[in-house]
């Protein structure tokens, strides 16, 4: 029997992800839901750029998802942390949706929730236990390059010391100022900082990765020490998501340090540029994931992956099987079989 899928959301993401349910013959389309309004009404096949199902877009409410009784929700939104819907808006989703029996796959986070200790893991178990359902976050990064990866690359090792992950990422082509200039701060004044909601959301984003990396590591972190880095553009710069003024941040370098007592066991790092000229001293774009040990081990890649919304959208759909099987509660890459491209290869 197909899996009855929920697409919630239909921006960048969340259409990759409404195109793959759709082609994808195990799944059913049970409904698909956007906050804005333009879009209500409209048939998912055109959303999608695919023929029509006659199935309509309906507002992103918990009720109306709940309404097309799916199996599972793909969750696809720009975190609410950095919306006007406010940072607690994606939990109540998500709550409401576990607790209303639906499994939920989340790209906004949620890949360790034990990183807060605002209550949210309680109450997160807690809808899950109602509904019998389970929450699973994931995505590109974070989801598979600083918690997956290293993972597996540590399976290589017979004495771990250190795990290092660093992305460093030009933005220069990124089309959307909501995230560049409004979300992620480029153009901000230096002097300034980072928007203290930001600079909380992104923190405890990446602290999930630090903390889920050690838990896959069977070890626990005594304390996660942030460092961020900002430049200032010594000229103007013109990017696809608008213009960078001189003087303003251009270059964000944010790093995350997993101690116990006074060594460092885990480093993330997380690079941002505005424009390729930034910060030629900095780590060139690419991704490396370093295991210190014995052996050795460390994976370096430049540019290493074309479409990194769709890769996104893919490790929420192509994980909807494992989710929907797991038993309830918030289960983590810690806790599903290994996730695949099964039946993804091309004919």
């Amino acid at each position: 029997m197909a899996i009855r899928v929920a697409q919630w959301s239909t921006g960048e993401v969340g259409r990759q992800a409404l195109k793959m349910v759709l082609d994808t013959p195990e799944l059913e389309l049970a409904g698909v839901f956007a906050h804005g309004a333009s879009k209500v009404g409209t048939d998912a096949g055109t959303v999608a750029r695919r023929d029509e199902t006659g199935v309509l877009v309906g507002p992103a409410t918990v009720d109306e998802v709940l309404a097309c009784e799916p199996d599972v929700v793909v969750h696809c939104p720009l975190p609410s942390a950095r919306t006007d819907l406010g940072a607690g808006h994606d939990t109540d989703v998500i709550a409401g949706l576990l607790a209303g029996g639906a499994d939920v796959i989340t790209t906004v986070g949620y890949v360790w929730p034990w990183a807060y200790d605002d209550g949210r893991v309680e109450r997160l178990e807690a809808a899950c236990a109602a509904g019998a359902s389970s929450l699973h976050g994931t995505g590109l990064n974070p989801g598979f390059q600083n918690e997956l990866f290293p993972l597996v690359l540590s399976r290589l090792s017979a004495r771990i010391d250190r795990v290092f992950i660093r992305e460093s990422t030009v933005f220069d082509r990124y089309p959307s100022p909501t995230v560049i200039i409004e979300m992620m701060g480029f153009g901000g004044d230096p002097a300034a900082g980072i928007d203290p909601v930001y600079r909380e959301w992104l923190d405890g984003l990446f602290r999930e990765s630090v903390l889920l990396v050690a838990a896959g590591l069977g070890e626990s972190v005594d304390a996660i020490e942030l460092d961020v880095e900002l430049t200032a553009a010594p000229v103007e710069r013109r990017i696809a998501a608008g213009v960078v003024p001189a003087g303003g941040i251009d270059g964000q370098r944010w790093s995350w340090s997993g101690r116990t007592g006074d060594r460092e066991v885990i480093r993330l790092e997380t690079v941002f540029r505005a424009h390729g000229d930034t910060q030629p001293d900095w780590p060139a774009p690419g991704f490396v994931a370093e295991i210190a040990g014995r052996p050795g081990v460390r994976f370096e890649v430049g540019h290493w992956i074309d479409g990194g919304l769709l890769a996104t959208a893919a490790m929420a759909v192509n994980a909807i099987e494992a989710v929907h099987d797991a038993a309830p509660g918030i289960r983590t890459v810690l806790d599903i079989p290994l996730v695949t491209g099964r039946g993804r290869l091309a004919t």
